[in-house]
């Protein structure tokens, strides 16, 4: 488990971190969400250790930093920094020995890991020969390849292609089925919407919302309707029916989005009473509109 308490951070006089507290579980994947220049990647250096909190107390299943806590612990920062000039095989395997694992299986993590990824083949080859891709997952596998208990990751999407976001939300996702506790630092939401269960959303250092995603949802959360319908292109009923606090009207399709504490179930009822609609589908308010209207203070 993973505990804030209050935490700040000043770098001068800039304030990049504002009293954030927040609680990781175990075994959960914990979506540390935001904007760019929100405050995540000085937040994730202080959970690591890198540099210290001016204020509020951080803490790793209980205690403090030290360096038998943190080889349980894999990190994948921002930054990325590998050996350029080191041949692929030979830079993880000094890192495997740099995170305590015996030498006798040294290699077959190494061999394993490469595998999985579909690197193998580039084991003899120099760091620098593989494409920006290719070096992301090299640098996904030196975080993990320790088997930690407690895996950081800061952006860990950028660079890599659709195909390969996928291939890494299945091998987060296997991490955590057994028993690995996961944080997610991205401002990406909408990749990992469906991938967190619980989430700490940041915005100028501060926390805005955090809690379990369905929760979140059902509080702040909207719904959006669009409705499309025949004969005349203008039909005010259905927009008055709607009782939308915003609409888009394209030809005979509306788009609007339901006043708080309007059900959906009671405005298809009596849309279908008025015998004009072709076509409705319901959507669910993105975590990214739900951000931007609590910042907006529209909720």
């Amino acid at each position: 488990m993973i505990e804030l308490k209050g935490v700040t951070k000043r770098f001068d006089k800039v304030l990049a971190v504002d009293g954030l507290s927040f609680t990781v579980p175990d075994g959960i994947i914990f979506g540390l969400l935001g904007p760019n220049g929100a405050g995540k990647t000085t937040t994730i250096r202080m959970i690591m250790d890198i540099i210290k909190p001016d204020e509020g107390e951080i803490l790793i299943n209980g205690t403090g930093a030290s360096r038998d806590l943190y080889r349980k612990v894999g990190y994948l920062p921002e930054e990325r920094g590998l050996y350029q000039k080191v041949r692929l095989g030979e830079m993880l395997s000094y890192f495997a020995a740099l995170k305590g694992i015996p030498k006798r299986e040294i290699k077959r993590r190494v061999n394993y890991w490469l595998e999985r990824f579909e690197l193998d083949n580039y084991i003899g080859r120099k760091v620098e020969e593989l494409s920006k891709g290719n070096q992301q997952k090299v640098q996904f596998i030196i975080s993990i390849i320790h088997d930690p208990d407690i895996l950081i990751l800061d952006e860990p999407f950028s660079g890599l292609d659709p195909l390969n976001q996928v291939f890494l939300k299945d091998i987060i996702k296997e991490r955590v089925d057994l028993g690995k506790t996961i944080v997610l630092s991205t401002h990406q939401m909408e990749q990992v919407e469906r991938l967190c269960d619980e989430i700490c959303l940041i915005n100028k250092g501060k926390s805005v919302l955090k809690g379990n995603l369905s929760d979140i949802k059902n509080e702040y959360g909207f719904d959006l309707l669009t409705v499309e319908y025949e004969g005349m292109e203008e039909r005010p009923e259905v927009l008055q029916t709607l009782g939308s606090v915003s609409v888009e009207i394209t030809g005979r399709k509306i788009r609007g989005r339901l006043k708080k504490g309007r059900k959906i179930k009671d405005a298809l009822e009596e849309l279908n009473r008025l015998g004009v609609i072709k076509y409705f589908r319901v959507e669910e308010p993105s975590l990214e509109q739900i951000f931007i209207d609590v910042v907006k203070g529209r909720v």
